[in-house]
């Protein structure tokens, strides 16, 4: 029996849909989203151009600064300084990676708590691992709202993350671990002993190790949710961690790549928007 699908781009539209009935009600206030997207990479353009896109159906304002290549740290800094400061602006979205040579991570630390709807600066992390209100980053988030969606037992289920990065791996481990998730999480990587065992005792997979294929179905345990995160560029285009056709075979729910986890971290990412324009008090506490 084929695996269920687990659609991302439905799920997104979904999502997309509930945020813009939820500012009509609150009067339609200037709820503003901010990129800033530094070089002329062709996938970060339309990547950071289909944000604004659902960040319109949403009702939301969107605000692009875009930098050449070529600008040094300090006019990165500058800009993003900015936007800190422009209580016009709730959310800001700094675009990774950065061009060779640019430093992310004086960058990131300019964006305050409060705005940091990417989820990755140290006091974002500090606030999830606190277990105190704030924003989390998106692809984990949107993981969590497919789980939730579809119905994927969690309390007390054995889960595995593969991979171990400060973007995925390691704020998806603690959602799944938290208190009314409550699974029990064990995070992978390269260095894991018997990857095959490991993951074959998983209720719930999580690629996110950015391994084309690695995912097998000998992997998967009859029945498991297996999450793809990962994406790679092959030969034969973009993949993801999963080896999709023979893996859906075997798992009881599986993401499609590309269609699963790519559109709820926009989805997310929107989410987030909303609730940061709540943590400054621009809107009520969302509940």
């Amino acid at each position: 029996m084929a695996a269920i699908r687990m659609d991302g781009n439905a799920l997104r539209d979904e999502v997309v849909a509930g945020l813009a009935q939820r500012i009509d009600a609150l009067g339609s206030p200037a709820i503003c989203l901010a990129t800033v997207l530094v070089g002329d990479d062709g996938p970060s353009q339309r990547y950071v151009n289909s944000k604004h896109k659902k960040a319109a159906e949403a009702g939301m304002v969107s605000r692009h600064e875009s930098l050449p290549a070529t600008a040094s740290q300090d006019q990165v800094e500058a800009v993003v300084r900015a936007l800190a400061a422009d209580d016009s602006v709730h959310g800001i979205l700094v675009q990774l990676p950065l061009p060779e040579g640019l430093d992310p991570e004086p960058v990131l630390d300019l964006i305050p708590a409060e705005k940091d709807v990417d989820g990755l600066t140290e006091r974002s992390m500090g606030r999830l691992v606190r277990g105190r209100p704030g924003l989390v980053s998106c692809t984990p988030l949107g993981v969590m709202r497919l789980l939730e969606k579809y119905d994927v037992p969690t309390s007390g289920k054995r889960a595995v993350v593969i991979g171990r990065s400060t973007l995925v791996g390691l704020p998806l481990s603690l959602l799944l671990n938290r208190k009314g998730v409550d699974a029990t999480v064990t995070m992978a990587h390269s260095r894991t002993a018997d990857m095959v065992a490991v993951v074959r005792e998983a209720d719930i997979v999580v690629g996110a190790a950015g391994q084309a294929r690695m995912i097998t179905a000998d992997m998967v345990k009859p029945g498991a949710a297996v999450i793809d995160v990962g994406v790679s560029r092959t030969e034969a285009g973009i993949v993801g961690d999963v080896d999709q056709d023979p893996v859906s075979e075997v798992a009881g729910w599986l993401t499609p790549m590309p269609g699963g986890t790519g559109p709820m971290t926009i989805a997310c990412l929107l989410e987030n928007t909303l609730s940061a324009a709540a943590l400054q008090g621009v809107i009520p506490a969302i509940s």
